[in-house]
């Protein structure tokens, strides 16, 4: 495979990589605001229960369960966002890679990780199967005693 294919590939699938990190984001947003609206819903009990019937009141009425943005929950700009964008990006990400890789991910980093690695160092082997046991710094340990931090 010619090495602007894997570039190329390899783009798209780094800008889906930061499609995941901006989902992963707007997960957070949903689950931040969710916890505000019940530490809310908290906040107007103590205020009624502290005799400031009006404050809680207008807190109840304006603020607590109101959309985020006209007519949306977060939950409901999630599930738009996934079915919308995230699942069709999934989708076509997947279908580039198989059409022009073979489905294989990671090729440039693979090559990268290929270039860098010193050969014969037990912490620097090609894949996760040809690993040797021991220390990850020295490839050295005693028999029967794990490596650091196992």
């Amino acid at each position: 495979m010619d090495d602007a294919t894997v570039e190329a590939v390899g783009k798209v699938t780094e800008a889906l990589e930061a499609t995941e990190r901006a989902r992963g984001h707007l997960y957070s947003f949903h689950q931040m605001t969710g916890r505000s609206d019940l530490l809310l819903g908290e906040a107007v009990e103590l205020l009624r229960e502290a005799g400031h019937a009006e404050d809680a009141e207008l807190l109840e009425s304006e603020i607590l369960g109101r959309n985020v943005i006209p007519g949306h929950w977060t939950f409901q700009i999630v599930e738009g966002y996934d079915s919308h964008y995230y699942k069709p990006f999934t989708r076509l990400e997947e279908r580039v890679r198989d059409r022009l890789t073979g489905g294989l991910k990671h090729l440039y980093e693979a090559e990268m990780k290929e270039a860098r690695r010193t050969h014969g160092h037990p912490a620097h082997t090609a894949r996760p199967d040809t690993a040797r046991p021991g220390n990850a710094r020295t490839g050295t340990a005693r028999p029967g005693t794990a490596p650091p931090g196992a």
